[in-house]
């Protein structure tokens, strides 16, 4: 099953949330135009190495179950391209997605 969620973040933009249920996992993740928010399943060295040249904005949050905790969760690791946006360690998924749009 999958689900999409538009949610409003504080500054009045809109970003949308996709949850989709696979067999003993969901996969979440939340995206603006220019980047994305996603959970534990989303491989950060894998953008920072291998796709480095793709510039990719992006966050990894892990231990979270759906889409609103993404939303509240801490960001465990994030591309060198979000850093480069102001995005770190630590920042809430929504406070990211803020950078992001």
């Amino acid at each position: 099953m999958m689900r999409m969620v538009p949610f409003t973040l504080e500054n009045g933009e809109t970003v949308l949330g996709v949850e989709v249920k696979l067999p003993k996992t969901t996969l979440l993740a939340i995206m603006t135009d220019k980047g994305y928010i996603m959970c534990g399943a989303l491989d950060v060295s894998l953008l920072n190495e291998k796709l480095k040249d793709r510039e990719i904005v992006a966050g990894r949050a892990v231990g979270v179950r759906t889409l609103e905790e993404l939303m509240e969760a801490p960001l465990e690791s994030v591309t060198y391209t979000a850093e480069e946006k102001g995005i770190v360690v630590g920042m809430k998924g929504s406070e990211a997605l803020k950078l992001m749009v």
